[in-house]
């Protein structure tokens, strides 16, 4: 064999040998998986749900990291490296998305849902298999819906009974102009605001106020500096699981089917321990002295008028709006 045949022959072993080392690194891989609440919050257990699912139907080959209590960046930090493949899963609410993905303001509009079971209905069936594709477009496979429970408002000055309440206060607000609209059409000051830095600025008085659901208000000890919570129930806004496309486009075929089925299976498993979890964290922040009312609801969905106004101008968006509202 000649000295040239020899040489061709060496790089082609080396080629092959690896191709082979790669594909072998594709078929075992541990998946870093991003959450900005405690370890023990329904989204962080679901995902590990869905990670022991996916542990056992590839005999081992696919393993999930949840690396919770925003290790890895507050949610709209995350997106991006989500995007560009640094982080390959992430569980993020919906309001983030409203800026880059328009059909996600949708299921965010104020007062959409009329119940829990309504929403359900509504994101486990088409109109929310069409709105996970919407995230292709932006480098993101879209998994599956979680739940993020009913968001109210609560505020350290008043008990909120009615719009007028809201005046003068100053709200926080996820990074989302869909909600900078809403509290502003309230009468109150929209500050948008990253979670993690809530609790020092309603502690120092940068904000009086914000909103959210009841576990998020425990698990954060908001009750702590935030005590009046006013039962508006304003959204029922889900939370998506996101993928990256890049990471998703390691798996074959087989692979990727499995990551989607377990990541279906697991919004079951989110429920179930949300369902508990929202009840346990209602006693606790009534034991903890927080003061909680109901609200009369039909003053503040007549506020919203502007806000579907300004969000609701695309046909599609339109009829989007007009599916959700004829589920029943």
């Amino acid at each position: 064999m000649t000295a040239r045949r020899i040489f061709f022959s060496l790089t082609a072993a080396l080629a092959l040998s690896a191709a082979t080392a790669g594909a072998a690194l594709a078929q075992n891989v541990t998946l870093r998986s991003a959450d900005i609440h405690p370890t023990d919050y329904p989204t962080v257990e679901a995902v590990r749900h869905m990670g022991k699912l996916l542990e056992e139907r590839s005999q081992g080959r696919i393993k999930i990291n949840v690396f919770h209590s925003a290790q890895l960046g507050q949610e709209k930090d995350t997106i991006d490296q989500t995007r560009f493949g640094v982080i390959d899963m992430n569980r993020i609410n919906m309001a983030p998305f409203n800026n880059l993905i328009p059909a996600t303001n949708i299921p965010s509009l104020p007062f959409i849902f009329r119940s829990v079971e309504h929403m359900r209905k509504v994101m486990d069936g088409p109109i929310g298999d069409n709105l996970l594709k919407e995230f292709e477009k932006h480098d993101l496979v879209g998994l599956a819906f979680y739940d993020s429970g009913s968001r109210s408002f609560y505020n350290s000055k008043r008990a909120i009974k009615s719009p007028a309440d809201m005046k003068g206060l100053k709200i926080r607000v996820q990074q989302s102009d869909m909600f900078v609209a809403l509290v502003s059409a309230l009468g109150a000051n929209a500050t948008p605001m990253p979670f993690g830095e809530v609790y020092s600025a309603l502690q120092t008085g940068v904000i009086d106020g914000a909103e959210n659901n009841w576990p998020s208000y425990e698990s954060t000890r908001h009750f702590e500096v935030s005590k009046y919570y006013s039962q508006t129930e304003h959204s029922l806004s889900p939370e998506a699981l996101v993928m990256s496309k890049k990471s998703f486009a390691r798996f074959n075929a087989a692979d990727q089917a499995l990551i989607k089925a377990a990541a279906k299976e697991s919004v079951a498993k989110m429920r179930e321990l949300w369902d508990a979890r929202e009840k346990e964290s209602e006693a606790k922040v009534k034991a903890g002295g927080a003061q909680i009312n109901a609200v009369e609801k039909q003053p503040f969905v007549d506020a919203m008028k502007p806000v579907y106004d300004k969000f609701v101008t695309d046909p599609k968006l339109k009829e989007m709006v007009a599916a959700i509202q004829a589920v029943n």
